[in-house]
This record gives structure tokens, sequence and C-alpha cells, in this order.
């Protein structure tokens, strides 16, 4: 697996500003359901120092919630939410968010594909009056047609969330030139694409060759630098390999001190079913 080109700067670390906005980092990783060496996967999380881990393919069968449990604490992580109830999307955060709301969102089921769902979150930083953050995990169709309804549905749950702020992010099963990457890149900040940092292809970590997973941010949030951690202290290439089948995206966030209530600057579509 080839490094950066050139060493990438180190993002900044996790931080409260003075003026109370808050530097967080989010990393997005698909986990192919732990089947690979979960020690290593562990020890990349932990490596990226995430404040939030929007996971897809994490497990939804026998003993899932225990093994989700384990990976979050050998990763120095908590369990948000998701996992099974979401159809696969799971939310880990640090101790350092406040949590003020979770919810599990079902997508419709097209007969003969595999049911998606949303991870969704409202969390604070800097305390109880730190600022508010939406926060989505997904794992998009590998049909076409259902991403792209997909995709307006994450943009409807994302504005849903009613919080100044959010992130989202996931396995999105589509290159940038694809039409649901390009919708979601019109109404959000694709993180790599504002503030390219570390690696950009996220499939497959023998041969990387293409990036079809991302993290996406609100207007107003300032993306400081988004991409494979090729270079983060801690991330090794071996880690990389064995961990999973996907790549991580971590990114550094800087979120505005809440100053009013305001929705999101997304586009919304039709509503969605949300199940608890």
């Amino acid at each position: 697996m080839p490094t950066s080109p050139t060493a990438s700067p180190l993002l900044p670390p996790s931080r409260t500003e003075g003026d109370g906005s808050a530097v967080i980092r989010v990393l997005s990783y698909n986990i192919r359901s732990m089947r690979d060496d979960t020690t290593a996967l562990a020890r990349v999380i932990a490596a990226c120092e995430p404040d939030l881990v929007l996971l897809q393919e994490a497990p939804r069968f026998f003993r899932w919630r225990k093994k989700l449990a384990r990976l979050a604490a050998a990763s120095g992580q908590v369990v948000l939410s998701g996992g099974a109830t979401a159809s696969g999307p799971a939310l880990l955060c640090s101790l350092r968010a406040t949590v003020e709301h979770t919810e599990d969102v079902l997508l419709p089921l097209t007969p003969g594909l595999h049911r998606r769902g949303f991870a969704t979150a409202v969390v604070r930083f800097g305390g109880a009056n730190g600022p508010r953050v939406g926060v989505l995990s997904c794992h998009l169709s590998l049909q076409k047609d259902e991403r792209r309804q997909q995709g307006d549905m994450l943009l409807d749950s994302l504005a849903a969330l009613d919080t100044p702020h959010a992130v989202a992010g996931g396995d999105l099963n589509e290159r940038p030139d694809g039409r649901t990457f390009k919708r979601l890149a019109a109404a959000l900040q694709d993180g790599w694409a504002v503030a390219p940092w570390g690696g950009e292809h996220t499939s497959t970590p023998g041969d990387p060759h293409q990036r079809i997973d991302a993290l996406f941010a609100t207007a107003g949030v300032e993306v400081l630098g988004c991409g494979v951690p090729l270079d983060q202290p801690g991330v090794t290439e071996a880690d990389l390999r064995a961990a999973t089948d996907h790549l991580p995206v971590l990114a550094a966030l800087r979120i505005p001190a809440t100053r009013q209530r305001r929705q999101p600057s997304v586009s919304r579509s039709q509503p969605v079913g949300v199940s608890q």
C-alpha cells in the first residue's frame, strides 16, 4: 500500500477554543462485520484519536452488541448508537462528547436487496453549552437507483436532526463522479475535496485505487484536513491491511460556537420513516 507522496502534517488535536468553538476528529470506517483482525482494527481507531467514529458493516447478528462494545473499549471509545438496529451503520464516541439524542433510521426495503439504515445522534463538545453537532453514519446501496434515493434520504435525516452543524460519512459504494456522490457533495462539504490530507483512495487496502468512502460536513463547519490517515502516528500499513477491506477516512473539523438555533445547510427532499 503506497504512502502519501509527501508526509502530511499532523492534523490538529481535539480541543475547545477560547471562543467556544470545538476542534474535533471524526473517523469513518467500514469494518466488514469485524471478520478480520479486530486487534489491528482497534489499534487503527485508537491511533487516530477520534471524538466520533462512524462505522459501517458493524456486527449485526449473534452477540453483536458484545462485539461492538469490545471494539469500543479496546479503541478507547464508547458505543453511541446503531449496529443491528440500524442494519449495519454504528456510532462510537469518546468521553469528550456529551450525548443529547440517538436514533436509528431504517430505510425502505427493496425486495431482493440488503436492508439499509442510518445511525444518527446529536452530541455536544465542550460541555453543556458547547457546539451541538448532528452525526450520521451510512452505508449506501450497491444498486444505483436505490443508492440515489438513499442519498436524498440521508440529506433529509441530517436536516431532521435540527442542529446548527452536522457531519455525515460512510461507505457510499460510489466514486466522486457518481450521481449520488455528486448530489451529496453539492449539498454538503466533501472533506477530501475541501481540505485534502493523507491519502485519497479508500478501496482496497492492498490496492488503493478508488474513493468510495467519504466524510461530509454542513456549511459553517471548517474542514481542517480530511483523508486516509497514512502518516498518522501509530497507524501502520500492516494494521490497515489486516483490519478490514476498506481504508478509514479521518477528518479534523472546527465546529463554531453555538450562538443561535438554525437548520443545517442541507437540501431536503421527502420525509424518511424513522424507527427507534
